[in-house]
């Protein structure tokens, strides 16, 4: 198996960025309410070559450092790092080899949203910020048993029917989110506890009114083709 030492100093200088992301953005789960104690990951693949780069197992968030930052291939096999990898890694790498554009993956444990998977409901579109976001509903994907590339197959079963949707919420487990960016996973994540919450809470006064199909459309076009700075 190669070692960094065997890849050119581009990729090596992007290594080194990517560790430095990967690590901030941990903080951000943090920051969100996102997270506990070790339970979530953020990945981004490299740009410059079949690599990328994902939390270490089991280590607390205030312990991570760049350095401590494991780099892979887009098999699972470790190419550099002294900790192990994220025991979601094989998942991780299956979206990366599936999903060609997707470069930034994250998967939390955040309540709402992980509330949601253990019913096996989807989030129904009832606010404009999901369809400004998600396009539709936050969709539920399958059962699947952690430390084998078979919940990463049911985030791309799952999106392959919800196109232009950036999260899944994987049914007893959690949700697991896509961008073009680990900053953009991430930002998904908290976007998806964020509509998680608010729906629950809806439900909670009455029944949430979704929004017609063409709107949602329409609001997902403005979103990504009109807001923000261009």
């Amino acid at each position: 198996m190669a070692g960094l030492a065997d890849f050119s100093s581009e990729v090596r200088a992007e290594v080194k960025q990517v560790r430095e992301q990967v690590a901030t953005l941990h903080e951000q789960l943090l920051k969100w309410n996102l997270v506990v104690w070790t339970a979530g990951n953020v990945s981004q693949r490299l740009r410059t070559a079949d690599l990328m780069v994902i939390k270490p197992s089991g280590v607390r968030y205030e312990y991570l450092t760049p350095a401590s930052m494991v780099v892979t291939d887009l098999e699972g096999n470790v190419v550099d790092g002294t900790e192990a990898p994220s025991s979601d890694t094989l998942s991780h790498a299956y979206i990366y080899r599936h999903m060609p554009d997707v470069h930034g993956v994250v998967h939390t444990h955040s309540t709402y949203a992980t509330a949601w998977a253990a019913t096996g409901r989807s989030i129904p579109c009832a606010l404009t910020m999901m369809g400004d976001e998600f396009g539709g509903d936050v969709p539920v994907g399958p059962f699947e048993l952690i430390g084998s590339e078979a919940i990463g197959k049911g985030v791309v079963d799952t999106l392959a029917d919800h196109p232009g949707c950036p999260a899944v919420l994987m049914r007893n487990h959690g949700p697991f989110t896509i961008g073009k960016d680990a900053e953009d996973a991430v930002k998904a994540a908290a976007m998806t506890e964020e509509v998680a919450h608010t729906v629950w809470a809806a439900e909670q006064i009455g029944t949430p009114i979704p929004i017609p199909a063409d709107d949602i459309t329409k609001l997902n076009n403005r979103y990504k083709n009109i807001y923000g700075q261009h």
